[in-house]
């Protein structure tokens, strides 16, 4: 079972120390990082990735809210606070649960349960993505393909097309990798979608995708395993 690298910040050292006692005692969870320092944190995740942050809302040198602005793309946050007044805004992020203290450890282990079922769900059977401030389920299936627009993606959909805050070398990586195939800087498309290839160029049902010089040889690998 992949361990879930987790993060504790809160400013109150006993409250570090009770969600480390939490978690230590959760199998799937591994604690890579707990802390009252958010500076530390920072540092971290500057050049580490984590699964989860648990994270406090108010702190004296920088917010929960403002850390989960700089890292909110990336990262998924279970918030813990005494203040039941930043619930709605810190749903504005990747925000799993929020837990009101005192926390009890069964609190805690739901929310983890949450977090367990929220990438299950995810990962196999559909996604959320950010649209607009609203989280929106799509099923892979019915994605034709993704392109790429610098900090953001265009999800073309047979009917819409959603633009989400993501890149597509991270959005690839929640997509069934059997089913999707990075064609192109710009572009990823779902293999299923394809209904001809010519030259560089491949054809599905909303038009034609160019395919990148550095990915044709990957295209012809595919379709050799088709032949």
């Amino acid at each position: 079972m992949k361990k879930i690298k987790c993060i504790i910040l809160d400013d109150e050292p006993l409250a570090v120390d009770l969600l480390k006692s939490y978690a230590d005692k959760q199998l799937q969870l591994e604690v890579v990082l707990a802390t009252t320092d958010v500076f530390e944190v920072i540092d971290y995740l500057q050049k580490q990735t984590v699964d989860l942050i648990f994270i406090d809302i108010q702190m004296p040198e920088l917010s929960g809210i403002q850390l989960m602005q700089m890292f909110n793309k990336d990262n998924y946050f279970v918030v813990t606070t005494a203040y039941a007044d930043y619930a709605l805004e810190s749903y504005d992020y990747r925000v799993v649960d929020y837990l009101l203290k005192p926390i009890s450890f069964d609190k805690f282990h739901k929310s983890v349960q949450k977090f367990t079922d929220f990438v299950t769900l995810e990962t196999h059977n559909h996604l959320f993505v950010k649209v607009d401030g609203r989280q929106v389920k799509i099923n892979p299936k019915d994605i034709v393909y993704i392109e790429g627009l610098s900090d953001y993606i265009r999800i073309h959909l047979p009917n819409e097309r959603l633009i989400v805050l993501d890149n597509l070398k991270e959005f690839i990586n929640k997509l069934p990798s059997k089913e999707f195939m990075r064609i192109h800087k710009s572009y990823i498309i779902q293999l299923d979608k394809i209904k001809s290839i010519d030259g560089n160029m491949i054809y599905h049902e909303l038009g034609s995708t160019p395919i990148g010089e550095t990915y044709k040889n990957e295209v012809k690998k595919w379709i050799g395993n088709k032949e």
